[in-house]
């Protein structure tokens, strides 16, 4: 596969040295992200089976490989991209898959993990709606989702994207993440915080996404990032179940909120390990029982997941 040149800044590679457990190569992390991404897609199961979309699609010449941690995800190679776009497609307009990239798929997966049914769930930043559809086809369309998104440019296509997939249990709001601690205390079974980060992991899609990236940017990010998650964390009900993510690799953003969380509220936050969400999930398995997903594991995007649940009420 071709390659592309990824602007690494020298601090970034340094952290990623200490970052990086033993078990991993860091010479392939960096032949990982010089490497394209795969595309993906995740079938809309509200609107076709997988099954049907499989004999569907068949005659295209499509080449489907199964994601391990979404039933309805898979990679996707044709020959044709350049003739007619995946996104121009059909099937893709009509709502009958979404392109979604593999990593960002791990998030919801967690969300469900244990046979997990909540009935009011809250996507914090959902644009532009890969997770949110995601989550309403999980529900069946049942039961209700909040999708907020605090960026007015990206509510439009987030708007689109439900439009799209035809999601008729989802209510959109477009405020600062960090409001829902205050204002609907205990009020959900199940939060989503795919939380605004550095976007380190993203390199394999845009090789220029290091280009801003500075240590002390990912500590004012990390700030943010520890006011939304215990904005979120507050208007969990207890016993509900929060999933951190991020598209980003630095333990600043990452395992360090989740433990600032932990040591905030000690007899409130429960880690719940992630270990047997997937085959081979092991492989990015913290000590804590997170998801750290360097590019070279899964050859996807770099991601972070983290799963908690809420023990008891918090003041």
């Amino acid at each position: 596969m071709a390659q592309h040149t990824v602007y690494f800044p020298d601090a970034f590679l340094t952290q990623m040295r200490e970052a990086m457990p033993s078990t991993l190569s860091f010479d392939d992390f960096l032949a990982a992200c010089q490497r394209p991404l795969r595309r993906s897609i995740r079938v809309n199961t509200l609107k076709i089976s997988v099954a049907d979309f499989l004999q569907l699609t068949a005659p295209y010449g499509w080449t489907l490989t199964p994601i391990p941690w979404c039933e309805e995800g898979f990679w996707i190679e044709r020959d044709n991209e350049d003739a007619l776009p995946l996104g121009s497609t059909a099937e893709h307009l009509s709502g009958l898959f979404y392109i979604q990239e593999a990593s960002s798929m791990l998030p919801v997966a967690a969300l469900f993990a244990d046979d997990n049914a909540p009935q009011r769930v809250m996507d914090v930043a959902a644009a532009p709606g890969s997770k949110t559809t995601q989550i309403a086809a999980r529900m069946n369309n049942e039961g209700a989702i909040l999708a907020n998104e605090f960026s007015a440019s990206r509510v439009k296509v987030l708007h689109a994207n439900i439009s799209r997939c035809g999601i008729s249990n989802v209510a959109l709001t477009h405020f600062d993440g960090r409001v829902f601690g205050a204002a609907v205390p205990e009020m959900f079974d199940a939060i989503l915080l795919d939380a605004p980060c550095s976007g380190e992991g993203v390199v394999r899609k845009d090789p220029d996404a290091l280009k801003n990236w500075s240590p002390e940017s990912n500590q004012e990010i990390a700030a943010t990032q520890r006011e939304l998650i215990d904005s979120a964390f507050h208007a969990l009900r207890p016993g509900g179940t929060l999933v951190y993510s991020t598209c980003t690799l630095n333990q600043e953003e990452n395992e360090a909120v989740c433990l600032w969380l932990k040591e905030t509220y000690p007899d409130a936050v429960e880690f719940l390990p992630l270990g047997d969400l997937f085959p081979g999930a092991n492989k990015a398995l913290t000590e804590e029982g997170f998801l750290h997903v360097f590019p070279q594991i899964y050859d996807c995007e770099g991601f972070f997941v983290a799963r908690l649940r809420k023990t008891q009420a918090i003041p």
